[in-house]
């Protein structure tokens, strides 16, 4: 741990008070503790004077230490061992401290102190000449997955740029700190993925599979076991191979599927639209580039490998099914109603339309 020393004489107030609010407080905290275990209310009681007169004092230690009737020794070793306690004057607006520990070192850290080297002051903890602002380099801060970031006062500032540092000093500096946004600074809700959640959507869990099941996964048209067909053999399959191709192929093996259940299942589960039916909706072969269907809420990697082994590849052709066409497709999805709770047809169109520049038009965000 690096040694920490009281602030020199000349920065240090003769005598230390708590104001009338503060001195209500800590008296009401003092009594939280059990007789004879007072002293346990060192550590709030420091923070509170760091929170009053922007950092803890030589005056401010004794005097909580009487209160607390214990050593001023003991007292100055607690201050000087936690590093939350800010044992020199700091900015009056803002003190930055910058994370410097390997996650957010990886992802850019070291900007961030040039940053703050430039725009506050060469040294660490030297304030700015008009004394609004310090910064200091300190340990992990607890958001790592959102490296690299910064805490200035309570609050925290992530997935951050040298530029969008160089934003926020800039607000602090002019008295404006209240209006900067905290936490993510890029399009993410709190720690959730950059760009949308990959996992626990609403997308109905995976049964456990093994090597063999996921073979035959890979050729299903439905994820349900009661409409598949049964010949996992990808060559044979023609219907799921090239839907739009093998109409006949595909009839004989929907009704094979129909007739014949899979063991404990109920029949009613068995009963899927026809792929012959007159509302399914037109497949094509695949082309060189299909879309990403999966930028489509509400489309994960299973449904969109179904969608493929229905003949539907793009966006153009999801934006232009009718409302028989989505029930057809819908009979062939675990959660149904889905392509009407998610808007699939809106989505498509959008990105059909204009791609992603489209979509965040139209919603307002990026699609996940």
């Amino acid at each position: 741990m690096s040694v920490r020393r009281l602030a020199e004489d000349q920065f240090q107030p003769a005598a230390f008070a708590f104001n009338k609010e503060n001195s209500v407080w800590a008296e009401k905290t003092i009594k939280k503790y059990p007789e004879g275990r007072q002293q346990s209310a060192i550590i709030p009681l420091m923070m509170r004077a760091q929170e009053q007169d922007g950092w803890v004092t030589r005056a401010a230690i004794e005097t909580i230490a009487d209160m607390l009737d214990m050593a001023h020794i003991r007292a100055l070793e607690v201050a000087t061992f936690y590093t939350q306690f800010q044992l020199h004057p700091v900015g009056t607006r803002a003190h930055v401290q910058v994370c410097g520990t390997t996650p957010c070192m990886l992802r850019g850290a070291e900007g961030l102190i040039k940053v703050c080297k430039s725009k506050i002051n060469a040294h660490a903890f030297d304030r700015n000449a008009e004394g609004t602002l310090s910064w200091e380099e300190v340990e992990c801060q607890g958001a790592c997955v959102n490296a690299p970031m910064v805490v200035i006062g309570k609050d925290t500032y992530e997935d951050l740029t040298p530029a969008r540092l160089e934003e926020i000093i800039d607000a602090f500096a002019a008295g404006k700190g209240s209006e900067v946004p905290t936490g993510p600074q890029i399009d993410r809700v709190f720690s959730a993925p950059e760009g949308g959640l990959t996992s626990l959507t609403s997308e109905e869990p995976k049964a456990k599979s093994t090597p063999a099941k996921a073979k035959a996964d890979a050729v299903s048209v439905p994820p349900s076991e009661a409409a598949r067909v049964k010949s996992t053999d990808a060559e044979t399959n023609q219907s799921l191979k090239t839907p739009a191709t093998a109409p006949a192929e595909a009839a004989k093996n929907a009704k094979s599927a129909e007739a014949q259940p899979a063991a404990g299942e109920k029949a009613e589960a068995t009963q899927k639209p026809s792929l012959t039916d007159k509302n399914r909706p037109a497949g094509i072969e695949k082309p060189a580039q299909p879309d990403d269907i999966q930028l489509i809420s509400g489309v994960g990697p299973k449904i969109e490998s179904i969608l493929h082994e229905l003949g539907i590849f793009t966006f153009a052709q999801i934006a232009s099914w009718k409302k028989a066409e989505r029930e057809w497709v819908d009979g062939y999805l675990n959660f149904k109603g889905r392509i009407e709770r998610d808007d699939w047809i809106k989505q498509a169109k959008a990105l059909a339309k204009g791609g992603e520049a489209e979509y965040i038009k139209v919603f307002g965000k990026k699609p996940r």
